[in-house]
Formats: structure tokens, sequence, C-alpha cells
């Protein structure tokens, strides 16, 4: 039987994952997934503040700081994994960026792969239908060009190599060395796609609108773009070097 799981990182997101979580509680009872809130020691208590809220499907695992997104999300993977309770493990922002409207297309995207098959399914916004609000021009041509050089750094025919609104099978997980995954920021998403890639798992791109945060600060940086393209350079030469190696690395 089906079962979905979806992880939310946070850090200072009081206000934003109490508006995502009662979105949330609309469409729970349908999909009867759960959530697993990774917060990385909140100065504002986003951690209490879920605790506060008593919803049944909702449950917080509480880091001791600040580690960036891919160790949050590693940690997350690896709880819910040991549960052996899931079929499949969204990842979603906390900051309302990814709309609750299009999780209901992405969760019809990975239910129409068998359970036993490795899928990933990526909330893309660049290709027909999908779309971003409130964003400048250069912050979308900065999202688009990233994205471009990483398909072709890394030969990935996939049109949103950044984007964090994704569902992956936990076929697809399991068959992954997660442990020895080095990326901290959000070049985290570029290398679950490549790793992805590399196990030969299906992919599912469902076009969504990305709605720019309206609460809190947003965690973009200039250290997290160089970190991105500094860690894709040095992907997309393993990858020529040394393709075996690559797939040995990421592959169990």
């Amino acid at each position: 039987m089906t079962q979905f799981v979806i992880l939310v990182p946070t850090y200072n997101e009081s206000i934003s994952i109490v508006e995502l979580l009662t979105k949330l509680d609309t469409i729970q009872r349908a999909y009867s997934f759960d959530l697993v809130v990774l917060d990385d020691n909140s100065p504002d208590g986003t951690a209490d503040t879920v605790d506060q809220l008593r919803y049944s499907w909702v449950s917080v695992i509480r880091r001791p700081g600040k580690a960036g997104l891919g160790a949050a999300y590693r940690a997350g993977f690896e709880k819910v994994l040991s549960s052996q309770k899931y079929t499949h493990v969204v990842t979603m922002d906390a900051d309302g960026s990814h709309r609750v409207e299009d999780l209901t297309a992405m969760f019809a995207a990975a239910t129409s792969v068998p359970d036993n098959e490795s899928v990933i399914v990526l909330g893309t916004r660049w290709i027909p239908g999908g779309s971003v609000v409130n964003w400048p021009r250069s912050r979308q041509l900065l999202s688009k060009a990233g994205t471009r050089y990483a398909r072709i750094a890394l030969r990935i025919p996939l049109n949103d190599l950044t984007g964090g609104f994704r569902v992956y099978s936990t076929s697809l997980l399991n068959s992954l060395r997660l442990k020895d995954m080095t990326a901290t920021g959000y070049c985290f998403q570029i290398e679950m796609a490549m790793a992805a890639d590399l196990a030969g798992a299906k992919r599912i791109e469902v076009p969504i609108t990305f709605v720019e945060r309206v609460n809190g600060v947003s965690k973009m940086s200039k250290a997290i773009v160089f970190e991105a393209l500094w860690q894709t350079t040095l992907w997309g030469l393993a990858r020529t070097l040394r393709p075996n190696a690559d797939k040995l690395h990421y592959v169990k």
C-alpha cells in the first residue's frame, strides 16, 4: 500500500510552518500522509510551535544546530527509511514557496510507477505549465542558468535540477549511499538528482508554480551559489574522467 511521508527542514520558520501545516491538514485525510519537521534548533522556537499544534500526523526531529539543507534531509531520510513504513518520501520547503495545491499532482505522478520501482518526481518551474511568482528577472535568470549549467556538466536531461519540491521512492533512496553524500546547501538537490540518474531511476517532471516567500528571510546567499557552481564542476569532471567510480560512490 502506498504511503507518503513529507520532510520539511526548518530554521526560524515559526510563522510559515503554521501556515503550511494548516493548508496540508485540509488534504491529509484524503492522502493519509505523515510529515516530519527537521528543525535545526531554531532560535524562534519553530519546533515548540509545531509541537503545540498537536497534529497526530506530524512529528519533529530536533537537531543540535544549523548544519545545512543536505545534512537535515539526510537525517530525515535515515529516520523514515529505518521505519520501513513508507513507499515515498516528499521533500518540501516550509516557507510556502512550494504550494500545497501542486502536491496532489506530485502524488499522482509518483503513484503512476509501481511502488517497488525507483522513481524521482521533480516539481519543475521551467517547463510548460510551470511558473514563478514574485521573483525578479535576475533571480529567474540565475536559477535557469544554474540548471542549464548543471544539465550540461552532468549530462542529466532535466529542466529544474536546483528545485527542492520532489518525491523519491523509498526503493530509490534505499539503493543510494546517502551517508556518503556531502553537499550541504542547495547543491544537495543537484547531488540527489545526479545520484538518482546514476541509479537508473525513472524521472518524472511535474509543472509547479513556485511562490517567493512572504514571511521570514530567504536562506539563499552568494556562498550557497558558489558552492553549487564549484561542486557541480567537480562532479561533472568526475563523471567524465571516472564514470564507473562515480556510480559506485553513490549506488549500492
